[in-house]
């Protein structure tokens, strides 16, 4: 049970929860290559996937200036790559669907997050590649998130805790006052339960089946559901 009266900021999960209404990225793309009319099995596309996800990872391939329309072309491109897809047109098309789902979900929740940082205190502390600055500044959301905690930049990724203690320690509060809302239980309900904070699903499809036994202070299954759960 969600205890408002012990809420002094939040920290909120980025991609996945922002961009997408709680459906994990994964899907999105599955999402974008459906609507090209891609003709491969969803368990190739996900091999793929991860593919692309563990080269991003591994290697500086992504930019700090690189839009969210660039990093999906990259994304897209390594995973037609993969697929043994050689179509550039059809890898932008793909690419530039999901864009546009993102931009719809962000214009869905930006006026959620500008009600909410009239209120409290916000920070992102987000898995993502060093960009996540331009992303912000691409879907006006950067006078929203003064202060980010970037994976890529601190050296630290979800779902290790210190993450999210980093983003309580960037408020100036202690972590038992913040609320944390994200999408994924494992890399974002599960590490700020164990630093104390109050925590808020944003509860969608995720990259595997849920077991039924998940628990968090709050669940949602859309973001805007947020207005009526804080007031």
């Amino acid at each position: 049970m969600l205890r408002l009266e012990r809420i002094q900021g939040l920290l909120f999960d980025y991609g996945g929860t922002i961009d997408s209404n709680g459906l994990h990225w994964a899907e999105v793309i599955w999402k974008g290559y459906e609507a090209a009319h891609v003709a491969i099995a969803k368990e190739t596309f996900r091999e793929a996937y991860v593919y692309g996800e563990r080269t991003l990872g591994k290697n500086p391939i992504i930019q700090p200036e690189h839009t969210f329309r660039d990093m999906l072309r990259v994304k897209i491109a390594l995973q037609m790559d993969q697929l043994k897809i050689n179509d550039p047109a059809l890898s932008t098309r793909v690419a530039d669907w999901c864009y546009d789902y993102a931009r719809q979900a962000i214009d869905h929740a930006r006026p959620v997050l500008e009600r909410l940082a009239a209120r409290y205190p916000l920070a992102l502390v987000s898995n993502f590649y060093g960009n996540i600055a331009a992303v912000l500044r691409d879907f006006q959301l950067d006078h929203l998130f003064p202060l980010i905690i970037e994976s890529a930049v601190v050296g630290i990724r979800k779902p290790d805790p210190a993450i999210f203690q980093l983003g309580a320690d960037k408020l100036g509060l202690p972590a038992e006052a913040l609320a944390v809302v994200g999408d994924s239980y494992d890399k974002d309900i599960v590490p700020a339960g164990r630093i104390g904070s109050q925590t808020i699903w944003l509860k969608n499809i995720g990259w595997k089946p849920y077991s039924g036994d998940e628990t968090a202070d709050a669940v949602i299954t859309d973001f805007c559901q947020l207005d009526v759960l804080l007031s």
